[in-house]
């Protein structure tokens, strides 16, 4: 709500800020390009990164109060709305792959549906042999296996040496390899990104 002072000479109203909105101008004149660049690290968009540090800036106005600075506050729910982010596009990522992965759409590039199920079948294996691995070790395999990334990346998301990564990963394939042989008695596997 904003308060009105009366001219004493006119009888004019002029509005004055009330004290709220000129702590939440101050802050996001004095921190609204930081806190951009913090977000834009978190999620790799400088779109995302502009909607959540508005969003950010309207949660914490919303419940900010006026006996405590709302820095700390921002900052929190900014991070808080980076990981939702982050959570929403896993699961838009899993969507689409289900979808990509249905019967439906291998038919329509003109794969068979012996194709399909063949693919399906590997796919399966595949990912029962991986979830047989330990978390970490699980999490450094599929990052180098599946997404491509250096050791020096894993190492930075999983908080953890290089060479320990390497170890994660080396484990992770002779324990994968192990496990599709036992399992399905296979003589031999052919890993396209071993």
């Amino acid at each position: 709500m904003r308060r009105v002072a009366v001219g004493a000479a006119h009888g004019y109203r002029t509005p004055v800020a009330d004290p709220r909105s000129q702590v939440f101008a101050r802050l996001f004149a004095d921190s609204g390009a930081a806190l951009r660049r913090y977000v834009r690290r978190l999620v790799q968009s400088p779109e995302s990164a502009e909607e959540i540090v508005q969003e950010a800036f309207l949660r914490t106005y919303g419940h900010a109060r006026t006996d405590r600075p709302p820095g700390a506050l921002l900052y929190s729910i900014a991070r808080n709305l980076a990981m939702d982010h982050h959570r929403h596009a896993r699961r838009e990522k899993r969507y689409s792959w289900e979808e990509e992965g249905s019967p439906g759409a291998a038919l329509a590039e003109g794969d068979s549906l012996e194709a399909w199920l063949l693919q399906e079948e590997r796919s399966s294996l595949l990912k029962d042999a991986v979830e047989q691995l330990a978390p970490q070790c699980r999490a450094a395999f599929a990052l180098r296996v599946f997404h491509g990334s250096s050791y020096r990346d894993i190492a930075g998301e999983l908080g953890i040496s290089e060479k320990t990564v390497e170890a994660h990963v080396s484990r992770g394939i002779r324990e994968t390899y192990r496990y599709l042989r036992r399992r399905y008695q296979l003589k031999e596997v052919i890993a396209d990104h071993a």
